[in-house]
């Protein structure tokens, strides 16, 4: 089968590998009919987040069919029509039982401690084979695979895979009751679903802050109020456009390197590693800029991708406001069949985020084109089969 198979920093190749088979009970093998590339991706390509092995498949998005069924598989049937959740869960530890499936205790083989397992990732992350295939190996499926309506299409189902999930979660952690002023920093794929999330829980305000003309432009047409830190200085707008009082949530969708990007992913990265980033670039401004905006007995949600040497946070200024700062990886789980029912019963439409649909065999070229941020290339889609 064809995948995209990852070999170096700034290497990734489209190859033919051996298509996955059944090896524990409870997984399943689907035929994957989307994937899609995330900014979690280019974390990896990039090499600002580092301990992914050469050969691993790379994606962590997924909709497919169902072709195999390990025997413990007891909720599905072959042919059923699936989205996959990113991240791998066992739905039976305390964690998962507790809707903290993100931290499940058994999906990450390197023990209790591993901490959030998923498709594509670094070895410390469980190493387990990506999405951006033409077939996948789903441990725990009966946790980690959604039945799908059919009134669900592709395109509607893989934004529901991570993307609408984690904006929905950055929204629910940032605690949004009625009323509330929210601004969310990133207006990438997740920053957005964060915006859409915000106004379905009750924000009254929603300030977007970025500097992409194209994604500043997705944001005011959900019906926030933009903010472009190029052009004005963001935590002075905020608390301006506040009443000098501040925003009472921020959600943090930035991520590691919003900022970076390779010239070139088929040859050597367009930067040294001493040129990489490093605690107290420009993810950290962010930071820096969500605690300043924030009025006092805010909330920070941190939803964006930091490394563990991610080691610099103004605490004494979070601390003096009485901040209260929620964070973390996804439960993917705990969301998807709610995000079903929205999309089924017309809440909301995922797909507007949707910007391309490309097939497998152009994935390096759309990879080279989200990672240099082309104009309107915002989520993009992968079609593996026809």
């Amino acid at each position: 089968m064809k995948a995209v198979v990852f070999h170096d920093v700034g290497d990734i190749r489209l190859e033919d590998v051996p298509k996955p088979n059944i090896q524990d009970p409870t997984d399943a093998i689907i035929r994957i009919t989307a994937s899609a590339i995330c900014g979690t991706d280019l974390h990896f390509v990039r090499g600002t987040v580092e301990g992914v092995n050469k050969g691993t498949i790379l994606g962590h998005e997924a909709v497919g069919v169902v072709e195999q069924l390990g025997d413990d598989v007891r909720n599905l049937q072959i042919g059923d029509r699936v989205v996959v959740c990113s991240t791998i869960a066992c739905g039976s530890c305390s964690y998962c039982r507790a809707g903290y499936y993100s931290q499940c205790d058994n999906a990450n083989p390197n023990g209790k401690r591993g901490g959030t397992a998923f498709f594509g990732g670094p070895q410390g992350n469980g190493g387990y084979d990506g999405l951006q295939a033409e077939f996948a190996r789903i441990p725990f499926a009966h946790i980690g695979l959604v039945k799908l309506p059919d009134t669900v299409t592709d395109d509607q189902a893989i934004l529901i895979s991570d993307i609408f999930p984690t904006g929905y979660f950055g929204a629910d952690a940032a605690e949004i009751s009625d009323g509330d002023t929210v601004a969310v920093f990133g207006c990438g794929p997740v920053g957005l679903f964060a915006i859409a999330s915000a106004k379905l829980m009750g924000a009254s305000r929603v300030f977007a802050v970025d500097c992409l003309p194209d994604r500043l432009d997705m944001a005011r047409r959900q019906g926030a109020e933009t903010v472009n830190f190029d052009q004005e200085d963001p935590v002075e707008t905020l608390v301006r456009l506040t009443g000098g009082i501040g925003v009472d949530r921020v959600i943090d969708a930035v991520g590691v390197d919003a900022e970076h990007s390779h010239s070139e992913l088929r040859g050597r990265p367009s930067r040294s590693r001493d040129e990489q980033w490093q605690p107290g670039n420009a993810p950290a401004q962010a930071l820096e800029w969500a605690v300043q905006a924030l009025a006092k007995a805010g909330t920070l949600s941190i939803i964006g991708v930091y490394p563990p040497n991610a080691e610099t946070f103004p605490i004494g200024n979070a601390m003096n406001k009485n901040l209260t700062i929620n964070m973390g990886n996804c439960p993917h789980r705990r969301y998807v069949p709610h995000l079903i029912d929205l999309v089924v019963n017309g809440m909301i439409e995922p797909t507007k985020i949707l910007s391309q649909v490309e097939p497998l065999s152009d994935v390096i070229s759309a990879f080279e084109a989200f990672d240099r941020r082309d104009a309107g290339w915002v989520k993009v889609e992968l079609e593996p089969q026809a």
